[in-house]
């Protein structure tokens, strides 16, 4: 069976548009938490947007 990867590809969207939204966040908590494990392809992506998000090139955008 092939992973999905949702995570990154989650991840993915995230650096496309530059920002990180409570529902890409929210996503991607919802996922962890269904699968209980993370791949080292999805755990490397959440690497990636943390290195992003340390260096100001992706936005934390604020729950309203």
């Amino acid at each position: 069976m092939e992973p999905n990867h949702v995570i990154r590809k989650l991840v993915s969207k995230a650096l496309y548009f530059g920002r990180l939204t409570p529902e890409i966040e929210n996503q991607i908590n919802f996922e962890l938490t269904q699968l209980g494990y993370i791949s080292d392809v999805d755990y490397e992506a959440l690497e990636l947007l943390m290195e992003e998000m340390d260096a100001g090139r992706i936005q934390l955008v604020p729950s309203i």
